[in-house]
């Protein structure tokens, strides 16, 4: 488990993630041909305008956008500005 500095985390979660395990092994063997093949499909699928597969694309290049949300106060008090984005987890 990576250093979450100092934070507890779900110690319920560790070691229990075999599908994810399992598909990593999947993807990558035979020097990750099958991930390779994956991701061509999924260009492909972009290059014919799939809008989906072209927000998948997206958000793995170039990281998910930022949603910023405004919230005005009552009686026209001081508006809160919040920003939100999900880091990003180098995968």
């Amino acid at each position: 488990m990576a250093d979450r500095g100092g934070q507890p985390g779900n110690k319920n979660a560790e070691g229990k993630r075999l599908f994810a395990h399992a598909i990593r092994r999947a993807v990558l063997a035979d020097d990750g041909k099958l991930l390779r093949k994956i991701a061509d499909a999924l260009a492909t699928k972009a290059a014919t305008g799939d809008v989906p597969a072209i927000k998948e694309l997206a958000d793995r290049l170039d990281g998910k956008s930022v949603q910023a949300l405004e919230h005005g106060g009552l009686d026209g008090a001081a508006a809160v500005s919040v920003t939100i984005a999900k880091q990003d987890s180098g995968a």
